[in-house]
């Protein structure tokens, strides 16, 4: 499996769009400028078979029915934020001057709880990581060695917590028993910024030492 970050919009959210060999691919977090995205997927020659939302922040989910609507792909979400892309005031694109406010379809598939997922010949592991948000997770393929983090955990630094339903105690705690149990060759691939190892974070975030 391979994986490409591409930055997007205003607040340059990482998207993730991931390949195997079989010319599968999946979507993390289309935040913005579709486009983009299918410039990647167009060039690889690849099949989208799913979108997978960290969580449901306005920077994260602003392209997610652009994208839905062209592949005929469904979304994942996990439960506690499966009403937020439909609801401004949670997504938070009611509070960010010159954003629109965005209403989208409700998710095709809600995530409950930790656990196995398989797509096509995707598989991996959904971490809850609350914190950021309450129902941020990861996604972590273990075969490839790397975690899908969103707004959890980034390269020197952790998630903001005082947006709606953010809470530092929850997202430090996420952290230290999830995440920083993995490998730690293990690759943190973040909502933002630079990519970065469990190891690297372990020994240097200032928030985490």
């Amino acid at each position: 499996m391979k994986w490409t970050q591409i930055p997007l919009g205003v607040f340059q959210t990482n998207c993730y769009v991931l390949a195997n060999e079989s010319g599968e691919a999946l979507i993390i977090d289309p935040g913005d400028e579709p486009e983009k995205v299918n410039k990647v997927i167009h060039h690889e020659g690849i099949k989208p078979l799913a979108i997978l939302l960290t969580h449901a922040h306005l920077d994260h989910i602003g392209a997610v029915d652009v994208l839905r609507d062209e592949w005929k792909i469904p979304v994942y979400i996990h439960q506690e934020e499966s009403d937020w892309l439909g609801e401004p005031e949670k997504n938070g694109s009611l509070y960010f001057e010159g954003v629109e406010p965005i209403k989208l379809k409700p998710a095709d598939h809600v995530i409950k709880g930790e656990t196995d997922r398989t797509i096509g010949g995707f598989r991996f592991f959904v971490f809850e990581t609350p914190g950021h948000s309450p129902g941020s997770v990861s996604f972590y393929f273990a075969d490839h060695h790397v975690v899908f983090s969103g707004d959890a955990l980034f390269y020197g630094s952790i998630g903001r917590t005082d947006l709606y339903g953010g809470d530092a105690e929850t997202l430090l705690s996420s952290i230290e028993t999830k995440l920083l149990t993995l490998p730690e060759e293990t690759v943190v691939a973040p909502g933002h910024g630079l990519e970065t190892t469990i190891g690297h974070e372990k020994l240097t975030n200032p928030f985490l030492v």
